[in-house]
């Protein structure tokens, strides 16, 4: 059932989305902080970095930040993080502590820590660490034992706490709170997991469904990526390209097979581990932390965003499996108009053209998380209800509340591609199969990988944080785009929950990408949503794409290559959606086999480990997707009631 929609202010704002990473996030206390906010910590702080001992003899350095007045007994905030704990030195303070501003504020104790291997912690560094879980014998270690043995010295070390710790983090660190909940310490009573990483194959930063993730993994990678000798307080810069043209600077690289002995030279084990593991396989089953998630103790503050380009896989696989594994758990899922790790930080009043009612970010932070820390780590709850789903609707701007995500109300139903460059609710008939050849019940493009489609039309180096809402009509004129539209929508149309596409193909080669987009078309003449936006006449705006690669069609495990000329089926999961598609719109869906280079280019012709691949293995194909009785191409839709 539906529970009661929640309404903010609904005020248009002018000022502009500001775009926070999760790298700015981490590193924020490094660039030129305030100093007037320096010294109100330093004013009401204590700092004194030890190392903590773990159970297997390694030593993490943390900061431990205690407030100055010492008549109350306060909770226990822990950030564990591989991007440093930053100012180094007890004299050096940070302009601000704890997930939120202000938080700090109130006088509780703060807890920072290099995680294993990283900056001025021993012990080596395991790129999404593997959950020892059950086989775990005396003396293993993973971020489970670490937290939990990290918890432990300071209830014993640090004085005036109230016996409470809660844990918080985004994207990375995020993933060091998921995997530090599970087999948690007592005294860990909350979980705060934002955008966390939850799976690098299947989603999150380093693929989408098997594909790699190339402009973001190659920006991570040549900076974190490097060797360390001994403790240090900060890594080297990375190399630097010379261009701010990622597009070109790729497709100039070439192969993936290039970047090894070109640009990402002497890097440390993990870009070539990616190279050695093209599947699903053991290597990287084992660093999906989400199977993990079982039984969980401490209260989840789950929360993501809509249109974050990093993790947003990572928020709705953590959601599904504390819903199967951990029922027990109270738990709340949060997801607002947002890019990444921004709810923390920044306002949110718009995103890129379009508004969102009202300051998302600020409501999120004073309404939603903040008030759970208090309730969950003070007592001090103050009415806070604490549970089930808050999610913004984008179209409508509007927060919903549920009982779980998605919601039980919504119902499947199947939106088909068509004759004409349509796509509808009816399912296409049989009535013209008499007369037809089978021509008529397919559409056809090229796909050329020397000149694959953009996956943006801004010109960028890393992922264009922008992208998630981006305006397709670059996209729609391209020859190697099949687009459908629906009729004008004679009333609004929302869907919710997760989306996937099945395209019944065929292609001229042995191996294909099919990338598939759903997209809002705006009213031919729609007006700026605030003021100093854009006009939206038209505009093609992105809902969510989707990509798969057709090689793993029959499972993730395995390669199986296409036969040439033969009629297939591949399934493209688009990942979850919150949107409204409004009456006067157009419902729009977009089919190509490149998008450049958010996600590396397929040879389109099959090698077995599409890593080793040499540029040579590169040709063009002619891609089929077909659309009649027997063969309906077609997308799986969630729709709730009205």
């Amino acid at each position: 059932m539906i529970a009661s929609r929640v309404f903010v202010m609904a005020a248009l704002l002018a000022s502009a989305t500001t775009m926070m990473t999760s790298r700015a996030v981490a590193q924020d206390a490094r660039a030129a902080p305030n100093p007037a906010a320096v010294a109100r910590v330093r004013e009401q702080y204590v700092k004194r970095e030890v190392v903590i001992p773990m159970r297997d003899g390694a030593k993490l350095h943390t900061a431990i930040y205690t407030p100055r007045d010492t008549t109350t007994r306060v909770p226990i905030l822990l950030m564990r993080t591989p991007y440093g704990v930053a100012p180094y030195g007890e004299t050096a303070y940070p302009a601000q502590l704890g997930p939120f501003p202000g938080l700090d504020a109130e006088g509780w104790i703060f807890v920072n820590q290099d995680v294993r291997g990283r900056y001025m912690s021993e012990g080596y560094h395991a790129f999404m660490t593997p959950n020892k879980g059950p086989n775990r014998k005396p003396g293993d270690v993973d971020e489970s034992t670490d937290t939990y043995d990290t918890i432990e010295w300071i209830l014993k070390n640090v004085a005036h706490h109230n016996g409470r710790v809660g844990t918080w983090g985004n994207s990375a660190p995020g993933f060091f709170v998921a995997a530090g909940m599970i087999d948690a310490h007592p005294a860990h009573k909350l979980a705060y997991p934002s955008a966390p990483m939850i799976d690098w194959w299947l989603g999150d930063d380093r693929h989408m469904n098997g594909l790699f993730k190339l402009s973001q993994t190659y920006n991570f990678m040549k900076n974190f990526d490097q060797p360390r000798t001994g403790l240090i307080t900060s890594y080297p810069a990375g190399p630097n390209a010379g261009t701010t043209d990622g597009y070109g600077w790729h497709l100039n690289v070439g192969a993936f097979s290039n970047y090894g002995p070109g640009p990402m030279q002497n890097r440390i084990a993990f870009w070539d581990s990616i190279t050695v593991h093209p599947d699903y396989d053991a290597f990287w089953q084992a660093r999906a932390i989400w199977k993990h998630a079982k039984n969980i103790t401490p209260a989840v503050l789950l929360v993501g965003g809509w249109y974050d380009v990093e993790d947003p896989y990572g928020m709705l696989r953590l959601n599904r499996s504390l819903q199967e594994n951990s029922k027990s758990t109270k738990q709340m899922f949060v997801v607002g108009p947002w890019s990444h790790g921004g709810w923390n930080r920044a306002d949110f009043p718009t995103f890129g053209a379009f508004t969102n009612g009202s300051p998302t970010g600020k409501f999120f932070r004073d309404s939603v998380g903040a008030p759970a820390f208090r309730c969950l780590l003070k007592d001090d709850c103050k009415g806070q209800s604490f549970g089930g789903a808050l999610v913004f609707e984008a179209g409508t701007n509007q927060w919903r509340r549920f009982d779980a995500w998605p919601p039980k109300a919504a119902t499947s139903r199947a939106l088909y591609l068509r004759e004409n460059g349509r796509v509808a609710f009816e399912a296409p008939g049989n009535t013209q199969a008499r007369s037809a050849t089978p021509a008529t019940f397919a559409d056809r493009y090229v796909s050329d990988p020397a000149k694959p489609v953009p996956y943006t039309m801004g010109v960028t180096f890393g992922f264009n944080a922008q992208y998630p809402t981006e305006d397709q009509r670059f996209a729609s004129r391209r020859p190697d785009v099949l687009t459908y539209r629906s009729d004008v929508l004679t009333s609004d149309v929302t869907v919710a929950g997760p989306v996937s596409a099945l395209l019944h193909v065929a292609s001229t080669g042995t191996d294909a990408d099919f990338i598939v987009k759903l997209i809002d078309q705006y009213p031919n003449d729609a007006a700026p949503e605030y003021e100093g936006g854009p006009r939206l006449d038209a505009y093609e705006r992105l809902v969510r794409p989707g990509v798969a690669r057709a090689r793993w069609r029959k499972g993730f495990d395995k390669n199986v290559p296409l036969a040439m000329n033969v009629a297939d089926s591949v399934r493209v999961p688009l990942d979850d959606v919150f949107h409204t598609f409004k009456k006067g719109h157009r419902i729009v869906v977009h089919v190509q086999s490149t998008w450049y280079p958010a996600v590396d280019r397929n040879p389109q012709r099959f090698v077995p480990n599409i890593y080793k691949a040499k540029d040579s293995d590169f040709q063009s194909a002619t891609m089929t997707v077909f659309r009649s009785a027997a063969r309906p191409s077609q997308l799986t839709l969630n729709i709730l009631p009205q």
